[in-house]
């Protein structure tokens, strides 16, 4: 959603680097820059008048006219002030004091309130919750159905008694609601209400009638992402109309311009709370504001990326595994790797995962284009062999070669090219495990191929410097002249010791001898 944004504003940071300082000039022509990509974004005008001027200001003042990278720090003031625009600090749920919690979902019709309120659902349940989905929307079609059907999915309750398609009283059943949380011992319940639009007067005072019954905890504002400024204008409807706390961005993984995201906070005080980027139901996080700032300008989001390995992989197996490759390469075997492919892959999409480090905004084409069933056909390759060959692939033939490629729908290539990336990445595995660093870059500590692979540079002697002053010079080299003449006796001794680097009280310069393996040199 952010591509076209990030690429302008690299671009202008690109400009900037390098420079020892920075003029009006420059700080205008960055300005003129950000502006064009926040427009282009379709973030609001009052919203870019703002940004414009709180980064024109601060550009100007002296954290960057006293900097060491003038560049650096025009970079991270856009930083500080999207974080701002976008909200600020991470806004987290508000829970009664006495249970059950309750969540109201408004929004527009079409912005995903049904799916969102299973996926608010399975994520509150991870947190140790028991949440329990309600249906008050009865005016759509199969709303209900749609609700139940998503709540069996996600592995939470769903409170439905009336079989909605325009039959039922949606109060009645979020009041109602209240009681059955209570007597079921649920300790959220989530109100999925019918959307409506912001012209809809009787929608609206149905939203109104079902807030004053149940006195939500939080009522989140539902928005599609993907329709511009008119998520603006529907969010100001919606605050004077029924009044919500928080805002939640759903299909975040559009490629619209994104200019709602950046915009809604700022114009109508409401914090985004949640976004939802996929159409899985674990595609689903708080929003940070931080985080997602510095996705826009490629400086990753590694916090988001470390809480899903966390949330993936066991511990345990992490310890096993390092314990593994610490005791060599030949330890980690095709079924280990298998295993952690497998973990890799319960985190999401590969593209999306690499998305998250810093500085692949140059190459996205490459990741937008990374086939997902690469994956899916490894493992179909692993899974064709036997035990013993994935426990010493060393013993995979051509006979067996053509056997996996036969059992798995691959070419013989594909089995062959994949063992050996197999042993290479083992090796570097393996090497990492046991501080080598990464193999091929000798001389950088942590980073040379392990013990013995690094040569020591001998620095070379720089010889005796002269002096600039020509007078002092030409007595220099006078007094050095008279010392040759008189013989190897002038030659000044080392502090220490004497000419020959030998310790003082050693040998002295008359009866020093060479070594006997140097002396045939000598003859």
């Amino acid at each position: 959603m952010f591509d076209t944004l990030s690429d302008r504003l690299s671009a202008t940071f690109k400009s900037l680097r390098g420079k020892g300082r920075l003029s009006e000039q420059d700080i205008d022509a960055a300005a003129r820059e950000i502006r064009i990509a926040l427009l282009e974004a379709d973030v609001a005008l009052p919203v870019v008048r703002s940004f414009i001027a709180n980064v024109k200001e601060r550009a100007r003042g002296e954290e960057v006219s006293r900097a060491l990278n003038p560049g650096q720090q025009v970079l991270k003031i856009v930083n500080d002030e999207l974080v701002s625009i976008l909200g600020g600090e991470t806004r987290r749920l508000r829970f009664a004091k006495t249970a059950p919690t309750v969540i109201m979902l408004a929004g527009l019709q079409g912005a995903g309130k049904t799916t969102l309120a299973g996926k608010l659902g399975l994520w509150l349940k991870g947190q140790g919750h028991a949440p329990l989905l309600v249906a008050c929307d009865l005016q759509r079609p199969n709303a209900v159905n749609q609700l139940s059907v998503v709540a069996e999915r996600a592995g939470v309750a769903v409170y439905a008694p009336a079989p909605g398609n325009g039959v039922g009283d949606p109060v009645q059943v979020a009041k109602d609601s209240i009681e059955y949380a209570h007597t079921k011992q649920y300790d959220i319940v989530i109100v999925d209400t019918a959307g409506r639009l912001g012209i809809d007067a009787e929608l609206m005072q149905q939203a109104a009638d079902i807030r004053d019954a149940v006195s939500p905890d939080e009522i989140l504002f539902v928005v599609d992402a993907m329709i511009g400024q008119d998520a603006v204008n529907t969010a100001e409807a919606f605050r004077d109309g029924v009044g919500f706390d928080g805002v939640v961005l759903s299909k975040l993984d559009g490629d619209a311009r994104g200019g709602a995201a950046l915009s809604i906070a700022h114009v109508t005080g409401k914090q985004i709370m949640f976004a939802s980027n996929g159409e899985k139901l674990d595609e689903f996080d708080a929003f940070h504001p931080d985080r997602m700032a510095g996705r826009i300008l490629d400086m990753g989001d590694m916090l988001t990326l470390i809480e899903q390995a966390e949330k993936t992989f066991s511990q345990a197996e992490a310890e096993k595994m390092a314990a593994k490759l610490q005791k060599g390469p030949k330890e980690f075997t095709l079924d280990d790797f298998l295993a952690q492919m497998e973990q890799v892959r319960k985190m999401g999409s590969i593209s999306k995962l690499l998305g998250m480090l810093p500085g692949m905004g140059q190459i996205k084409d490459q990741i937008n284009n990374i086939d997902e069933r690469d994956v899916d056909r490894t493992a179909a390759i692993i899974k064709s062999m036997t035990p013993a060959e994935r426990q010493d692939p060393h013993i995979i033939n051509g006979s067996r070669r053509a056997r996996i490629a036969k059992g798995s729908g691959v070419e013989v290539s594909a089995v062959k090219n994949l063992v050996e990336r197999f042993f290479e990445a083992r090796k570097m595995m393996s090497r990492m495990a046991q501080g080598g660093g990464m193999p091929g870059m000798p001389g950088i500590p942590g980073m040379g191929g392990g013990p013995g692979r690094q040569k020591k540079q001998v620095k070379q002697a720089k010889g005796k410097r002269k002096s600039g002053n020509p007078m002092k010079r030409k007595e220099e080299e006078a007094a050095a002249a008279a010392r040759r003449e008189q013989g190897p006796q002038a030659v000044e001794p080392t502090p220490g010791g004497n000419p020959f680097g030998l310790p003082a009280g050693g040998q002295s310069g008359q009866d020093f001898d060479l070594p006997d393996e140097f002396k045939k040199f000598m003859k």
